[in-house]
Protein backbone atom coordinates (compact mmCIF):
# COMPACT_ATOMS: atom_id res chain seq x y z
CA UNK A 1 0.00 0.00 0.00
CA UNK A 2 1.40 3.47 -0.95
CA UNK A 3 2.30 6.04 1.93
CA UNK A 4 0.91 9.52 1.26
CA UNK A 5 2.16 12.73 2.60
CA UNK A 6 -0.56 15.53 2.35
CA UNK A 7 0.85 18.93 3.65
CA UNK A 8 -2.30 21.33 3.57
CA UNK A 9 -2.98 25.28 4.36
CA UNK A 10 -5.71 27.92 3.83
CA UNK A 11 -6.00 31.02 4.08
CA UNK A 12 -8.34 34.03 4.02
CA UNK A 13 -7.86 37.94 4.45
CA UNK A 14 -10.66 39.73 6.34
CA UNK A 15 -12.21 36.59 7.64
CA UNK A 16 -14.52 36.35 6.22
CA UNK A 17 -13.17 37.90 2.77
CA UNK A 18 -11.27 36.04 -0.30
CA UNK A 19 -9.43 33.47 0.47
CA UNK A 20 -7.23 30.11 -0.93
CA UNK A 21 -6.32 26.97 -0.22
CA UNK A 22 -3.60 25.07 -1.33
CA UNK A 23 -2.44 20.88 -0.25
CA UNK A 24 0.87 18.84 -1.72
CA UNK A 25 0.73 15.53 -2.07
CA UNK A 26 3.55 13.66 -1.47
CA UNK A 27 3.89 9.15 -2.71
CA UNK A 28 7.82 8.19 -2.86
CA UNK A 29 9.53 10.89 -5.17
CA UNK A 30 6.51 12.30 -7.12
CA UNK A 31 4.99 15.40 -5.58
CA UNK A 32 1.47 16.85 -7.00
CA UNK A 33 0.25 20.40 -6.00
CA UNK A 34 -3.48 21.25 -5.55
CA UNK A 35 -4.52 24.70 -4.71
CA UNK A 36 -7.81 27.23 -5.19
CA UNK A 37 -9.41 29.87 -3.97
CA UNK A 38 -13.18 31.10 -2.98
CA UNK A 39 -14.13 35.24 -3.62
CA UNK A 40 -15.91 35.30 0.18
CA UNK A 41 -15.42 32.66 2.39
CA UNK A 42 -13.58 32.24 6.15
CA UNK A 43 -10.13 30.94 7.09
CA UNK A 44 -11.95 27.63 8.32
CA UNK A 45 -13.53 26.75 5.40
CA UNK A 46 -10.03 27.38 3.43
CA UNK A 47 -8.35 25.28 5.95
CA UNK A 48 -10.91 22.49 5.20
CA UNK A 49 -10.84 22.47 2.13
CA UNK A 50 -7.20 22.12 1.34
CA UNK A 51 -7.56 18.75 3.32
CA UNK A 52 -11.13 17.57 1.33
CA UNK A 53 -9.15 18.38 -2.29
CA UNK A 54 -5.96 16.70 -1.06
CA UNK A 55 -8.24 13.02 0.18
CA UNK A 56 -10.10 13.40 -3.25
CA UNK A 57 -7.31 13.70 -5.58
CA UNK A 58 -6.12 9.73 -3.88
CA UNK A 59 -6.60 7.61 -6.71
CA UNK A 60 -5.86 4.02 -4.78
CA UNK A 61 -5.95 2.90 -1.68
CA UNK A 62 -2.98 4.51 0.44
CA UNK A 63 -1.84 4.84 4.49
CA UNK A 64 -2.42 9.10 4.91
CA UNK A 65 -0.43 11.44 7.08
CA UNK A 66 -2.31 14.87 6.70
CA UNK A 67 0.43 17.43 7.92
CA UNK A 68 -1.65 20.60 9.15
CA UNK A 69 -1.20 23.87 11.02
CA UNK A 70 -4.67 23.76 11.81
CA UNK A 71 -5.77 23.04 15.50
CA UNK A 72 -9.40 22.93 14.02
CA UNK A 73 -8.82 20.32 11.26
CA UNK A 74 -6.39 18.41 13.26
CA UNK A 75 -8.92 18.52 16.05
CA UNK A 76 -12.17 18.26 14.52
CA UNK A 77 -10.99 14.83 12.52
CA UNK A 78 -9.14 13.66 16.06
CA UNK A 79 -12.27 14.67 18.63
CA UNK A 80 -15.03 16.79 17.25
CA UNK A 81 -16.50 14.59 15.05
CA UNK A 82 -17.98 11.61 17.39
CA UNK A 83 -19.06 14.36 19.71
CA UNK A 84 -20.74 16.77 16.95
CA UNK A 85 -22.67 13.30 15.63
CA UNK A 86 -24.10 12.09 19.06
CA UNK A 87 -25.48 15.51 19.75
CA UNK A 88 -26.85 15.78 16.24
CA UNK A 89 -24.16 18.01 14.79
CA UNK A 90 -24.52 20.62 17.80
CA UNK A 91 -21.68 21.91 19.27
CA UNK A 92 -20.69 22.04 22.40
CA UNK A 93 -22.68 25.21 23.08
CA UNK A 94 -25.96 23.92 21.67
CA UNK A 95 -25.68 25.54 18.42
CA UNK A 96 -25.66 24.01 14.88
CA UNK A 97 -21.89 22.97 13.95
CA UNK A 98 -20.34 25.20 11.61
CA UNK A 99 -18.64 23.97 8.09
CA UNK A 100 -21.72 20.51 9.08
CA UNK A 101 -21.19 20.83 5.15
CA UNK A 102 -17.21 20.36 4.65
CA UNK A 103 -17.07 18.24 7.90
CA UNK A 104 -19.60 15.72 6.64
CA UNK A 105 -17.78 15.64 3.43
CA UNK A 106 -14.39 15.14 5.00
CA UNK A 107 -15.91 12.67 7.23
CA UNK A 108 -17.11 10.51 3.95
CA UNK A 109 -13.54 10.74 2.56
CA UNK A 110 -11.57 9.87 5.76
CA UNK A 111 -14.11 7.08 6.04
CA UNK A 112 -12.90 5.78 2.50
CA UNK A 113 -8.81 4.92 3.99
CA UNK A 114 -8.28 1.34 4.44
CA UNK A 115 -8.53 2.17 8.32
CA UNK A 116 -10.98 4.47 8.01
CA UNK A 117 -8.72 6.81 9.46
CA UNK A 118 -6.18 9.73 8.99
CA UNK A 119 -3.40 10.16 10.85
CA UNK A 120 -2.94 14.46 11.55
CA UNK A 121 -0.12 16.06 12.75
CA UNK A 122 0.10 19.49 13.87
CA UNK A 123 3.04 20.95 11.60
CA UNK A 124 4.73 24.17 11.92
CA UNK A 125 6.83 25.43 9.35
CA UNK A 126 9.81 27.57 9.96
CA UNK A 127 10.05 30.57 7.26
CA UNK A 128 13.14 28.85 5.62
CA UNK A 129 10.86 25.68 5.04
CA UNK A 130 8.07 27.42 3.63
CA UNK A 131 7.12 27.11 0.32
CA UNK A 132 5.27 29.46 -3.04
CA UNK A 133 2.04 27.46 -4.29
Amino acid sequence: MSEVEITTDGSCLGNPGPGGWACILRCGQHERVLQGGVADTTNNRMELIAAIEGLRALKRASQVTVLTDSEYVRRGITEFLPRWKANGWRASTGKPVVNRDLWEELEELVGRLPRGDVDTRPRTLRATESRTV
